[in-house]
């Protein structure tokens, strides 16, 4: 008797049950579906990879892994001179063979989980390494280092508008094609928005959501509720709703310092970002400083997915 899934469904785990050794063998297709199919209780932490880690003798990113998130998504990560600190300077081969050496590669083989960048169509002003912008070149590489995700967005005081991120969308998603999950989106205004008067507009519109589907992104990045000014709970529970129906995945952000704030504050953000359709929910870098307060990760963790899920996704081992 056949149990009625679709053949590829069945191979591919939702990513509330994928260990390390179903993340070392995902494409970036599967992957998308195994997030699609967990129904919002896929949580994604971001952490500044150059600053130094809260503890000694771990780095920040296997840090939140302990913690419950299940992607990581790496900031100010340079192609061009990658550095990602508190890794061991030899570390161990992982077991699983689908993992690489490379910087990213060897994240994911430290603690399981699929790895991400930001990459940024920031203003020249802003003055960025060449290597954190978002060009099909450093698309690639960060692929080849071991990204299965690329993040266009832009950090606080970059001059990104939602123009740039449409305007290297198309050729970001054409460099690496099927091999990375391309998300596009605001946490913020990043230097921006607002701006006051006859040319006030909101942050982010059903217009932006269907140019960026039109551009290629796979998962809109859009503010979580009460983390930007004006945003409502059913504003963006209507931009989610068209993003879904466009083929898209919803990734709400928490990227307003607000990963700093009190356990209380995180769970009514994770609840109402769950209500209005979050399918992943990120929380953001500045809890103290380059990574949230980890038991913020664990208190999202547990909101949107309880104590099941979350302690498997906390204990489950790289040797799995």
């Amino acid at each position: 008797m056949t149990s009625g899934i679709p053949e590829p469904l069945a191979k591919v785990p939702r990513i509330l049950d994928a260990r390390a050794s179903h993340f070392a063998q995902m494409s970036a297709s599967q992957l998308f579906d195994s997030i699609r199919r967990t129904e919002g209780r896929t949580l994604a932490a971001e952490i500044v990879v150059p600053f130094p880690p809260l503890v000694d003798g771990v780095s920040n990113p296997e840090l939140a892994a302990a913690f419950g998130a299940d992607l990581l998504i790496l900031n100010f990560y340079d192609t061009h001179s990658p550095w990602i600190t508190g890794l061991p300077d030899d570390p161990p081969a992982s077991p699983h063979p689908g993992y690489g050496s490379a910087p990213l590669a060897q994240v994911a083989a430290l603690t399981g989980r699929p790895v991400g960048i930001n990459l940024e169509p920031a203003a020249p002003e802003a003055n960025l390494p060449e290597g954190r912008l978002a060009t099909p070149d450093n698309a690639r590489l960060a692929v080849e280092h071991g990204a299965v995700c690329l993040l266009i967005t832009g950090n606080p005081a970059t001059g990104v508008t939602n123009r740039s991120i449409y305007d290297s969308l198309s050729k970001v998603r054409q460099a690496v094609g099927d091999r990375a999950i391309v998300m596009s989106g605001k946490m913020h205004g990043a230097g921006t928005w607002p701006v006051l008067g006859e040319d006030y507009r909101p942050l982010v519109t059903a217009e932006d959501v269907d140019a960026f589907a039109g551009a290629g992104c796979q998962v809109m990045l859009l503010p979580a509720p009460g983390t930007v000014p004006g945003l409502t709970l059913s504003q963006l529970a209507d931009l989610a709703d068209r993003a879904h129906r466009k083929g898209l995945l919803v990734m709400t952000s928490v990227g307003t310092s607000q990963e700093g704030a009190d356990e209380a504050t995180i769970r009514r953000i994770a609840l109402d970002a769950k209500e209005a359709g979050a399918d992943i929910h990120h929380i953001g870098d500045a809890g103290y400083h380059g990574v949230a307060v980890p038991e913020n990760i664990l208190t999202y963790s547990l909101a949107i997915r309880g104590r099941r899920h979350t302690y498997r996704r906390m204990a489950s081992s790289v040797l799995r």
